[in-house]
């Protein structure tokens, strides 16, 4: 039986195609590759660096800092197993958990599937700023101008995603522009004397832990803090269902063996299959072992680029609160969430700054819903091609479209049901919980159930699979104290 007949006949049992081994394709040098750790970056500064740890600073001065920097380290494990996953196959890792077990794929899939019906409240907490700025329409309350602000947000991001020819180029621009702005504008501010003047007693919080954590805080603890807690060291970087992104990106990017495969938003051309479907495994050749050293460098460096930019970022957001926020007693909370930030700009540049802030958090938590929205089609697209074999007779692009368009409805909808602050806690403590569960699958599928499948030369190493059963230890750890702040103590 020919390849293709075969494959024909396993699409029709329902399961994905089996792969064949194509030649590992050449690294095609720095300047091409760039892109997925940049928007990785820029994603995991619309929550942690501009909300939750300003916030618990805001709040609790210099009390959990020493946490931050393990926290943003955590994820290295994760992002190089999902884009080691990526490289060798050509796969997202979405199919890798339906080749490890296809019903405990569908489960966490509808786990997902109910965590990101909210993400529009990044969207409604980007313009808690803006409608605090300007008082649009007059007579308004807070939370009302907020949500028209956030309708007019998606009324100008959506048809911008709808009208990209590739909607990876757009998001990947859109995010750098608004990193490097705020990257800058944050070092600005940093170098004022009454920020510098914090600089001593804020790293003798980061660097130097206070155990028992609880007994050195500067106020008393508040067991509502618990949850805000949890999300900050979990997404102190990415964190939750959003790290699964990454396998996207580099797809799109064609990393390794994606090389091979189409995008998801190519033209209306093309057999479905071979654009979303297709999976291949390098083909054990002389060069092997040097070409897939460099693709494993690359993925670790472009890991890192989002991770400890995002640390970097995140410190001097948390400097600033430390600095401007937390001696006024100023906590940002509910429909305020980045009201107080704007200070951050302000000391260098007066009410302009305010302003600059203002727009410039807008846009940051607005790329967060234009991003996830993005990404979470491609998931839902990837997925439901995958599953469910019907879903075939249609191409990938008009699913994906098709999927957008009624996440943006829904998305509109949720957030109208509740502040901000409480509709990103929901979402974030989702994303705890499918952490915990992923983060064990994705143990078993790359060091246990894919090295087989493999050539010997790109086979991986105990080390990778020692720290990604660290980071998983850790997440059960992190459960456990979440639920003895919550409920048992």
């Amino acid at each position: 039986m020919s390849e293709a007949a075969g494959s024909v006949l396993s699409l029709r049992r329902g399961e994905l195609p089996a792969w064949s081994a194509r030649p590992l394709p050449s690294f095609p040098g720095w300047r091409a590759m760039l892109g997925p750790g940049v928007i990785w970056l820029a994603l995991a500064q619309g929550s942690g660096e501009l909300i939750w740890w300003p916030r618990l600073v805001a709040k609790y001065g210099g009390g959990f800092l020493f946490l931050l920097l393990p926290a943003c380290l955590l994820q290295f494990p994760l992002n190089y197993a999902i884009g080691r996953y990526t490289l060798l196959t050509g796969e997202s890792i979405w199919q890798g958990f339906i080749r490890l077990n296809r019903w405990f794929a569908l489960g966490l899939w509808l786990l997902m599937t109910v965590h990101f019906l909210w993400f529009g409240a990044f969207v409604t907490a980007g313009s808690t700023g803006l409608a605090a700025l300007w008082d649009f329409p007059a007579g308004w309350s807070q939370a009302e101008k907020t949500l028209l602000w956030s309708w007019l947000t998606v009324l100008i991001l959506f048809p911008a995603l709808l009208l990209s020819p590739t909607a990876y180029r757009l998001i990947e621009r859109f995010m750098l522009g608004i990193a490097v702005i705020t990257v800058v504008g944050l070092v600005i501010a940093c170098a004022q004397p009454v920020v510098r003047a914090a600089v001593p007693e804020f790293v003798n919080g980061l660097l130097h832990p206070q155990f028992p954590p609880f007994a050195a805080l500067p106020r008393p603890w508040e067991e509502r803090d618990a949850a805000p807690l949890l999300t900050a060291i979990t997404f102190a970087g990415l964190g939750g269902f959003w790290t699964l992104f990454y396998s996207y990106w580099l797809r799109e990017k064609g990393a390794g063996m994606a090389a091979y495969l189409g995008r998801i938003t190519s033209p209306l051309t093309g057999k479905p299959e071979v654009i979303s479907l297709a999976g291949y495994v390098p083909e054990a050749t002389s060069g092997l072992r040097e070409r897939w050293r460099r693709w494993r460098f690359y993925v670790c460096v472009d890991s890192l680029i989002g991770i400890m930019g995002n640390a970097l970022t995140t410190m001097l957001t948390c400097l600033l609160a430390f600095a401007l926020l937390y001696p006024q007693g100023l906590v940002p909370d509910e429909w305020e969430l980045v009201v107080h930030q704007m200070r951050f700009f302000e000391v260098s540049w007066g009410n302009a700054g305010k302003i600059l802030f203002a727009l410039v958090a807008a846009a940051f938590l607005s790329d967060t819903w234009l991003t996830t929205l993005d990404a979470t089609s491609r998931v839902h697209t990837d997925f439901v091609l995958s599953y469910f074999p019907k879903a075939r007779r249609y191409h990938p692009r008009a699913w994906y479209y098709g999927i957008a368009t009624g996440l943006t409805v829904i998305t509109i909808l949720t957030m109208h049901a509740a502040s901000p602050a409480a509709l990103i806690l929901l979402t974030a403590l989702l994303g705890f919980l499918g952490t915990v569960i992923f983060t064990g699958a994705l143990l078993m599928l790359t060091y246990r159930w894919l090295p087989a499948r493999l050539p010997e030369s790109v086979r991986p190493g105990r080390v990778g699979a020692i720290l990604l059963g660290g980071a998983w230890m850790v997440y059960l750890i992190l459960a456990s104290v979440y639920i003895w702040l919550q409920w048992l103590r």
